[in-house]
């Protein structure tokens, strides 16, 4: 007769819910070999796990079984070492954001307090500060019931009608003021959610434009009753964050890529140029030379771009690029002969 090593009811049942995490079906003879105890011992921690809240399912078969299904409510939740510490990091990372920043600073305060002393010393050893992009200080947040209710119409394949106004809901007085001067409601198929420098979008299929449109999601207020089931089309090039990134870019998402780039040779070290090169490509040519290959939204811009180098620049390419140079330059020149106020 096998004997089985004594071992304290808490530890068994976090063994016993780490397993149950692991694998989705268990049969009860395979727990009790996996955690040295008897399947009438594995019977009765399953029954304690259910008082304290985790839906586990058992299901019929020559000896038995177990599955741990999703509940109507979060039960106590286990996590080793690494995950506590990194959903701690997360938590702080995000708690500056203005969608979900207060949640979040609560959720943290939660795991913090029912972690052990070591863990906690690691967690606030590191002092993670989220810092929003330059120039978007200004981005409103939005909203976690509005975030929660369109990720359900995406899950649910639901189209959704919503008002969108130019400005955020969050700044009106009275948040049905969305409506006044956006025209009729949009009809949407809505398809992804998706961040970008620091707000969040909504990418959807607009249904009376026959494109593909991102909104700002501080700017629309949903209405209800959602539409009719709809399947997804294709996000066009099929990844959807180098469809958004195009997009954002001005070209017509189909890449990633800026819609005008060009080639340039700086009279710099390649070390003073990376910094302000963006999502540039710096090569050194020597030690007061470097080629940049950059790209913008225009040809002018790209070349506005360029000029705040301060230093000497010499086009490689392409034509474009030196035509943007000369009209920028006639620009200037006239801005620099005129004085006095603008004529009307």
């Amino acid at each position: 007769m096998k004997t089985m090593a004594p071992q304290k009811t808490s530890s068994r049942l976090l063994a016993l819910l780490s397993l149950l995490q692991a694998h989705r079906d268990w049969s009860g003879d395979d727990l009790a070999e996996r955690l040295d105890i008897t399947p009438r011992t594995v019977r009765r921690d399953i029954d304690r796990l259910r008082e304290l809240g985790y839906p586990i399912r058992a299901f019929k078969g020559p000896s038995g079984g177990y599955r741990l299904d999703a509940g109507s409510q979060l039960p106590p939740l286990l996590f080793d070492d690494g995950q506590a510490v990194a959903l701690a990091l997360a938590l702080r990372s995000v708690a500056g954001d203005g969608a979900i920043g207060e949640d979040a600073a609560r959720a943290l305060a939660t795991v913090r307090q029912v972690m052990p002393p070591r863990l906690r010393r690691r967690v606030d050893m590191l002092r993670v500060t989220a810092v929003r992009t330059p120039g978007n200080d200004e981005a409103s947040p939005a909203g976690t019931e509005v975030l929660m209710e369109l990720g359900r119409v995406i899950r649910d394949r639901e189209e959704l009608r919503f008002d969108y106004g130019t400005e955020p809901v969050s700044a009106l007085a009275d948040p049905a003021q969305a409506a006044v001067g956006a025209g009729p409601p949009r009809r949407t198929q809505p398809h992804h959610l998706v961040a970008w420098r620091g707000r969040w979008y909504l990418l959807a299929w607009d249904l009376d434009r026959d494109d593909w449109r991102t909104f700002r999601v501080d700017r629309l207020r949903p209405r209800t009753p959602t539409g009719p089931r709809f399947t997804p089309r294709e996000i066009p090039g099929g990844d959807v964050a180098a469809f958004v990134t195009g997009r954002f870019r001005g070209t017509d998402g189909s890449s990633a890529d800026w819609p005008c780039r060009g080639q340039v040779v700086l009279d710099l070290p390649a070390e003073a140029a990376v910094p302000y090169a963006q999502d540039g490509i710096v090569e050194e040519l020597g030690p007061e030379r470097c080629r940049l290959t950059l790209g913008s939204w225009s040809w002018t811009g790209l070349a506005a771009t360029l000029g705040h180098f301060g230093t000497a620049i010499h086009v490689e390419g392409p034509p474009q690029l030196t035509d943007a140079f000369a009209e920028l330059a006639a620009r200037y020149a006239s801005a620099a002969a005129s004085t006095g106020p603008a004529r009307a």
